[in-house]
């Protein structure tokens, strides 16, 4: 494989030299290579190969672990910092957790790549997480009819609240339920979905978004799928602000914009 727009989601030691890298590539999806000799102080891979940054790489073989042949800067963006890094990380997590090997998404790529660069906007995080979980639940086919009730297949009814529950989709629930949406803003973020351009049209509704039931809901699906109760980012992500928060403060941490176990 020549010049595969990727980026490396996880690495781990595998000699005192060599990597084995896992990466997102826009046409063979999800992969495994060895770099090897990559951590020598004089290999040129040492300062490329880096998460959340988009790569061109090189590979070649035919195996499981394919064996990485080169790696260039696909652009000027740079690696995150603070909240941005790890939301970035939490993406990565959901890439690896939920993606199976040599599953091609270009689309999908191109909506993570798109996430990558708002990240760092503290105002629009929150946002561009919910926009990218929606279209990887659509992307592997886990995702309801967002206009339909689950059970009965009825049109949603703009006025009365649902809750988005594994295996049975949209439920009716009560209006006081903060795990909810109305149907109004189910069916909203349905029709962006169904649009050219989804992740833009799903941008364009930064209230439905920003919404606490869509977080829950699409947190359940997330768990569910993935087979864990808890994301490791999310855990990470309560330790570093524990560590952070000041030992007498008595404010409230901020809501995260990750989803809760």
């Amino acid at each position: 494989m020549h010049d595969e727009p990727a980026y490396v989601l996880h690495q781990h030691d595998w000699s005192e030299s060599s990597l084995i890298l896992e990466v997102f590539s826009r046409h063979h999806g999800r992969v495994v290579l060895v770099g090897k000799g990559v951590k020598r102080p004089t290999s040129q891979f040492r300062a490329v190969l880096l998460p959340l940054v988009p790569l061109r790489l090189d590979w070649s073989g035919d195996a499981e672990v394919r064996t990485l042949k080169a790696a260039h800067y696909a652009g000027a963006q740079v690696l995150p910092a603070g909240d941005a890094l790890l939301a970035g990380y939490y993406l990565n997590e959901l890439l690896l957790r939920l993606l199976m090997r040599d599953d091609p998404h270009p689309a999908l790529f191109d909506h993570y790549a798109a996430a990558l660069a708002v990240l760092p906007q503290a105002e629009q995080r929150t946002q561009a997480l919910r926009a990218f979980e929606l279209l990887l639940l659509r992307a592997l086919g886990w995702l309801p009819d967002l206009g339909l009730e689950g059970v009965r297949l009825l049109p949603l009814q703009p006025t009365q609240r649902y809750r988005l529950q594994p295996e049975a989709g949209l439920l009716p629930t009560a209006d006081d339920d903060a795990g909810a949406l109305s149907g109004e803003h189910w069916q909203r973020l349905q029709r962006a979905l169904q649009a050219r351009e989804p992740w833009a049209a799903l941008r364009a509704c930064p209230e439905t978004l920003a919404q606490s039931g869509l977080r829950q809901g699409l947190a359940a699906l997330l768990h569910y799928h993935s087979g864990v109760a808890r994301f490791r980012t999310r855990e990470l992500l309560q330790a570093v602000r524990r560590l952070a928060a000041p030992v007498t403060s008595a404010q409230p941490a901020g809501r995260s914009a990750f989803p809760e176990s």
